[in-house]
């Protein structure tokens, strides 16, 4: 059980940006309940990967509602780096959102407009995402605008050989808060350039340098973090950390279990 007093997941935002550490893990089941244990034992936000798993609208709303009920930010991986992918996860109720492939600056650009109301152009709709109205406040409309772009957390990601080209400009666009090292696309993407090209160590030093120059944070996965890979991402600075996902963690456990069991019906 998390101890008490839990962060306000609404306050998500203003922790990444300021560089606390926070831990999240990717969540690819479309249901609620692994949100919710999560939330329960403590993790500070969950990914829910729309890009690589088959969440429906409605299934996030609900995985929405499983992170409130237990104190933990609910940011989604968007599968279609569009406006109105973006506008929907943000009125349904996500604390922030990551989009994959961000490649030059202005995808980074178009990323933050679609994201924020003043200075955007994220369209003008009040829904669980500003408490059905309860959020406005005193200051009225304008009001409600300025506290959502305050809570709204933008990730994007930087997963690309192109990216590593234009990873000065990319990183200087405001608006975004932080940028993820895809290392696993990323070194797909080198493997494919033709002639001279950093190696894929090489271009993730790049990027965390220019993130952290341009005063951003930096965001990573670690499938393990009692490795040493998950220690020297932290020594390149990042402290937006996932590990793993929904999916690992049972398969981990399972295994070890049917391990255990083994050895123990042979008497050992």
């Amino acid at each position: 059980m998390a101890s008490s007093p839990r962060p306000d997941p609404r306050d998500f935002r203003k922790r990444v940006t300021a560089r606390e550490p926070v831990l999240g893990t990717f969540m690819k089941f479309t249901v609620p309940q692994p949100t919710e244990i999560l939330g329960q034992i403590g993790y500070d936000f969950v990914m829910l990967d729309e890009e690589h798993s088959p969440w429906t609208r409605e299934q996030l709303g609900v995985a929405y509602l499983g992170a409130k009920a237990y104190g933990t930010a609910a940011i989604v991986r968007v599968s279609r780096p569009d406006a109105a992918s973006i506008l929907s996860v943000l009125d349904d109720g996500a604390i922030g959102i990551m989009v994959p492939h961000v490649d030059t600056a202005q995808k980074a650009r178009d990323v933050a407009s679609w994201s924020r109301y003043k200075g955007g152009t994220r369209g003008s709709g009040i829904s669980r995402g500003g408490d059905y109205g309860g959020a406005m406040g005193p200051g009225g409309i304008d009001g409600y605008y300025e506290w959502a772009d305050g809570v709204t957390t933008v990730i994007a990601m930087i997963e690309d050989a192109a990216a590593i080209d234009n990873i000065e400009e990319i990183t200087a666009v405001e608006g975004i808060d932080a940028f993820f090292l895809g290392r696993g696309d990323l070194g797909l993407s080198l493997s494919n350039v033709k002639g001279p090209k950093p190696t894929l160590d090489e271009a993730v030093k790049i990027a965390a340098e220019a993130v952290l120059r341009n005063g951003k944070a930096l965001a990573a996965v670690c499938p393990s973090l009692n490795s040493d890979d998950a220690k020297a991402m932290k020594d390149l600075g990042v402290t937006v950390m996932l590990t793993g996902n929904d999916q690992a963690f049972m398969r981990m456990s399972a295994a070890a279990q049917l391990g255990h069991f083994k050895t123990l019906m042979k008497g050992e």
